[in-house]
């Protein structure tokens, strides 16, 4: 039966997703997922690696997804949008939601990562998250047993000490509640203490994906996330430009593993008890924009401008790969090459 990607993602990609999730098909067998976000950068990996799971493995599975606009995904992916496993629910997340039949996973990823958003609209950012969790957890409550994945951020820590090389989920939550600036990290802090709220009032189990940096197909490359510019100007043919002074240091993780990562803490995962997620192994933002060149074409001229870059942003993952047996199965230069490939193919017909 043919299991290739729906989304455009290549084939080495979706083989990988379907081997290493093979485990998960007893867990999922006949379930039905309802997934919030499905049509943003992991719910399309997401709805694309459950769809393959299920025609590779004959899961019997079906999901529910949730998007303010459906037929705006349908215009970029027809194929996924028509797949026989999807229902569409064409809702905001911020009004209560009524979905109808039985449910027994949740995947609650509705929220948009936006800098952008974060920093004009604060209260439409934060309101996003709070009541759309809220919601989500209403429907959950409503189907006892349903496991629920809350996709949160590893900015619920704030911003990571000086000196502390990865940020363990132990460490204090330290987003400033008096910094406008932090709707979306104090929004994830409050979805997250929404989570224990119900988990203690109406038994939800909910497990918690604090998610890092990442890097592949799909990701928007004109956004904040600075390896999604570099590996832009590369294809584009400009020079990369560093906005601080290339210090801070990040580390990356391949979709492939992040699907997986995430399926795994949705079935395996114990209830609040929160997982980071992301790549152990870091680098400096300057190193990063060294690894993005290395895939021009030509010669790539990288211009720092100097100012003062922030903070770190590294996670400690030895929680998720001791307990749940994750790893990162895609080193950052492959992931670095397949994504600036994928990006090549996507851009080449407008090139012509």
């Amino acid at each position: 039966m043919n299991t290739g990607s729906l989304s455009g993602i290549g084939s080495q990609d979706l083989a990988e997703v379907l081997a290493q999730a093979s485990r998960l098909h007893v867990s999922l067998r006949g379930a039905r997922i309802l997934v919030t976000g499905a049509t943003g950068w992991f719910g399309t990996w997401l709805l694309d690696a459950l769809v393959a799971m299920n025609r590779a493995a004959g899961l019997d599975l079906r999901i529910v997804a949730v998007s303010r606009r459906p037929d705006a995904f349908a215009a970029r992916h027809p194929r996924l949008h028509a797949a026989r496993e999807i229902e569409w629910v064409a809702a905001d997340v911020r009004d209560p939601l009524t979905i109808a039949g039985s449910v027994t996973h949740v995947i609650h990823g509705a929220t948009e990562a936006s800098a952008k958003l974060n920093r004009e609209q604060p209260d439409r950012m934060f309101d996003t998250i709070v009541s759309g969790t809220r919601h989500v957890l209403r429907v959950a409550a409503e189907h006892p047993g349903a496991k629920v994945l809350l996709i949160s951020s590893g900015a619920v820590y704030g911003a990571q000490p000086a000196g502390l090389a990865a940020l363990s989920e132990d460490h204090p939550l330290a987003s400033d509640p008096l910094d406008a600036g932090h709707a979306y990290a104090e929004g994830k802090r409050a979805a997250e203490h929404l989570a224990a709220i119900w988990h203690a009032s109406s038994a939800v189990p909910v497990t918690i994906a604090r998610c890092f940096a990442f890097v592949g197909p799909h990701m928007p490359f004109d956004a904040h996330f600075a390896i999604g510019n570099f590996i832009r100007d590369v294809v584009d043919g400009d020079a990369i430009r560093i906005a601080g002074d290339g210090l801070p240091r990040r580390s990356y993780l391949y979709p492939t593993d992040l699907v997986v990562w995430l399926l795994t803490i949705l079935v395996d995962g114990k209830p609040m008890r929160p997982y980071n997620v992301g790549a152990h192994a870091s680098l400096s933002i300057r190193e990063l924009a060294d690894l993005c060149a290395a895939g021009a074409v030509g010669a790539t001229e990288i211009v720092v401008a100097g100012a003062s870059g922030g903070s770190d942003y590294v996670p400690d993952t030895r929680r998720a790969r001791s307990e749940l047996g994750l790893d990162v199965r895609v080193p950052l230069v492959d992931a670095i090459r397949r994504t600036t490939e994928w990006s090549r193919r996507l851009h080449a017909p407008q090139a012509a």
